[in-house]
């Protein structure tokens, strides 16, 4: 069974960091163990793993704040995990964390990820744009959102009005 909980220590973002420097997307992208570790600790960021027994099956990274609430910034499964439902089980707990308080959720996946495109599409993203040339040259980030509404129109769960 799957477990999600919060990242409880700098083991955990380091842990998370591990996995994204050395499997794709994020190789092609370029990206270091380093700067791995920075995004894996931001502060502003909600932080989450999926835990199965004792080990961590997967992370997921979640803006909330002022800047692009709803924005999922990373979702990472370890290799020995995929294809095992892991990454559909992180995306709805995201789901379900964004929708309590805001109704946009959007992504960015590399225009060379068609799986992860394929997998987005499946739980109900769609395309509403792209950033050419964004991250790399000559590939693209597709930018997804999946949506419950309007903003001007939403109430959050919380919303005692």
């Amino acid at each position: 069974m799957i477990e999600i909980i919060p990242f409880s220590s700098q083991h955990d973002a380091r842990a998370c960091a591990d996995v994204m420097h050395s499997t794709e997307p994020w190789i092609t992208l370029g990206l270091t163990r380093e700067k791995a570790l920075e995004i894996s600790s931001d502060p502003v960021l909600e932080r989450y793993m999926a835990i199965q027994g004792d080990q961590r099956a997967g992370y997921i990274l979640i803006n909330t704040g002022a800047q692009f609430p709803g924005y999922i910034k990373i979702l990472c499964v370890a290799p020995a995990f995929r294809g095992k439902g892991v990454g559909k089980r992180l995306m709805q707990f995201a789901e379900d964390r964004i929708f309590r308080d805001f109704p946009n959720m959007f992504l960015c996946v590399s225009s060379f990820n068609n799986r992860a495109q394929q997998f987005y599409k499946s739980l109900g993203f769609h395309v509403v744009g792209e950033l050419t040339d964004y991250l790399i040259e000559g590939h693209s980030e597709i930018l997804m959102r999946k949506t419950i509404g309007p903003r001007t129109t939403f109430k959050p769960s919380n919303d005692t009005r």
